[in-house]
């Protein structure tokens, strides 16, 4: 017998026992308990339970007979007692709200430690988390272990997550497997955002190289953007003095004319059209193809401008102006006379009363842009700008000086006597250095006389070669007739172009005095009156087989 009043046999144990409601424990006795002299079933030895030699002051002792007490955790024990009203045994398997029957492994409660070591050794090795336990004298759960250290917000779960272990096999009862499907899930919508974002900001780079790429590569090697067709509508296109094919390309642009520059740039130079084209007002079409604005615009009806050709004089530039703008004979005259100074002529170009025109020699050869709505003052005012710009180019006051005259008027004036008595622009170096000679103090031919025509018939307003017999010349008192007064003219005869103005500024090396156009491929210059007079003879002869 024990302290407890159990033995080493079958005894059950006593409910005071420290050990009972164990149900089993590891710490099991040696042998299984007997009933009847007979042995249940063997079990391993185990090491001795402490708590065996105990036994209880007042229990069942096994050597005084009897049965033993009933135990309602020995499933080997005897019936419940009957009960005192019904005389019956409960059923407590029997209710509808009794606990199922527990199952026991046959070898008894030892047989459980095996069972659990043999499922240890089955386990997943996984890291384990011990059971919460609780305090047996107050019922309360403590959790004994330490407060887990906040986890960083990247990493923590913000979802569903419970504290629990998901791969502890304990929690498979308890929702763990749902729980791991959950956070799978829901890693596998964390992937599969970031897939989409690399995507799409892989898929933007791509497009923004292959779009700037192609842009490169288009206005770099591509053809050039081009409209088709002859182009609808009509608009009118000024072309400023000394424009490139580019910079006109750019203008014609601009109005609506072209696409680009660069496509009109290639049709004048591949219609080998480039150097035709000339500045001016040109009326044109819209979304015109580049081939076909270049064909327009050297067709001299597409020009809306007014062109002053080389040599005209300011007398009929003003009846130019008038017929362009639809104005009365004379308007653009009188405002040639009343708006001189207001024009923007040079400060060396004073008006003095001797010049028949002060606007004379500023009326720049070219083609200008003027509209049907233009003023007179306006068309001027851009023809002696252009003036203006061209002179200073040549250095007019530099080059006056070189040439020991008195002013740029004076180059001015020789160069538009050049124009004017040179019929072909290759005499022009010629006849500008017939001019300085016969200038000279010590000129034994003519004695300081020009003896020109043309400022006869400046003065005259006339242009003819029958300007009258030498007594004539002589007796008529004008201040540009040349055949009287000595020296230059008081101004310019006419406007002269660029190629009479680089004539002037640089003439030809030679001691002429006299010269005679025979034909426009032929003129004879002559340094003696006697080599001028034979010279006079051929021309003669000339004009009697021109005119039969």
């Amino acid at each position: 017998m024990t302290e407890y009043g159990r033995g080493y046999g079958s005894e059950p144990w006593h409910p005071e026992d420290p050990l009972y409601g164990d149900q089993g424990s590891s710490r099991g006795q040696e042998q299984q308990p007997q009933w009847d002299g007979q042995q249940a079933h063997r079990y391993p030895q185990q090491q001795a339970d402490p708590y065996a030699q105990q036994h209880y002051n007042s229990g069942w002792d096994g050597a005084q007979g009897g049965q033993p007490p009933y135990d309602p955790y020995d499933p080997y024990g005897q019936q419940p007692p009957a009960d005192p009203y019904s005389g019956t045994n409960p059923d407590y398997y029997a209710a509808p709200d009794a606990y199922p029957p527990q199952h026991q492994h046959p070898q008894g409660m030892q047989g459980q430690q095996g069972m659990q070591q043999q499922q240890q050794y089955q386990q997943p090795q996984h890291p384990q988390h011990p059971e919460p336990h609780y305090d047996e004298g107050t019922g309360a759960g403590d959790d004994w272990r330490a407060e887990p250290e906040p986890e960083h917000a990247f990493f923590a779960d913000h979802g569903d997550d419970d504290g629990r272990d998901d791969l502890d096999p304990r929690e498979e009862g308890r929702g763990g497997r749902e729980r791991r499907g959950k956070k799978n899930k829901k890693n596998k919508r964390r992937s599969g955002r970031a897939c989409l974002v690399v995507t799409l900001l892989f898929a933007g780079a791509v497009g923004t190289v292959g779009y700037f790429g192609y842009d490169f590569i288009m206005s770099h090697f591509g053809p050039a953007p081009d409209y088709e067709g002859e182009g609808t509508g009509e608009v009118q296109v000024d072309i400023p003095e000394n424009s490139t094919i580019l910079q006109m390309g750019l203008a014609l642009k601009r109005a609506g004319v072209v696409k680009s520059a660069d496509a009109f740039s290639e049709a004048a130079i591949d219609s080998k059209k480039d150097k035709v084209l000339q500045p001016g007002t040109y009326s044109l079409r819209k979304h015109m193809s580049a081939a076909s604005a270049v064909e327009l615009m050297v067709d001299p009806k597409s020009r809306n401008g007014l062109t002053i050709r080389e040599g005209l004089r300011s007398g009929d530039v003003y009846k130019l102006i008038d017929t362009k703008l639809h104005l009365k004979k004379g308007t653009t005259k009188g405002v040639a006379k009343t708006e001189a100074k207001s024009l923007g002529l040079p400060s060396w170009a004073k008006s003095a009363s001797k010049l028949k025109d002060p606007l004379e020699g500023f009326l720049y050869p070219s083609t200008y842009s003027v509209g049907e709505k233009a003023k007179p003052a306006a068309v001027l005012k851009q023809m002696v700008a252009r003036a203006n710009q061209v002179y200073e180019q040549h250095d007019l006051e530099g080059n006056a000086q070189k040439l020991h005259l008195e002013s740029p008027m004076q180059l001015l004036t020789v160069a538009s006597l050049t124009q004017a008595e040179g019929k072909y622009k290759h005499d022009f170096d010629r006849v500008a250095r017939v001019v300085y000679n016969r200038l000279k103090p010590d000129n034994t031919e003519t004695y300081g006389l020009l003896d020109f025509d043309s400022t006869v018939n400046y003065a005259r307003s006339q242009s003819t070669l029958d300007t009258g017999s030498v007594d004539d010349l002589r007796n008529f008192n004008d201040p540009y007739n040349t055949y009287k007064f000595k020296g230059l003219p008081p101004g310019p005869i006419g406007n002269p172009g660029e190629e009479a103005i680089r004539s002037a500024i640089d003439p030809a090396k030679g001691n002429w005095y006299y010269f005679v156009s025979i034909n426009p491929e032929k003129t004879l210059f002559a340094e003696t009156n006697e080599q001028h007079e034979r010279n006079r003879r051929i021309y003669v002869k000339e004009q009697e087989k021109a005119k039969q």
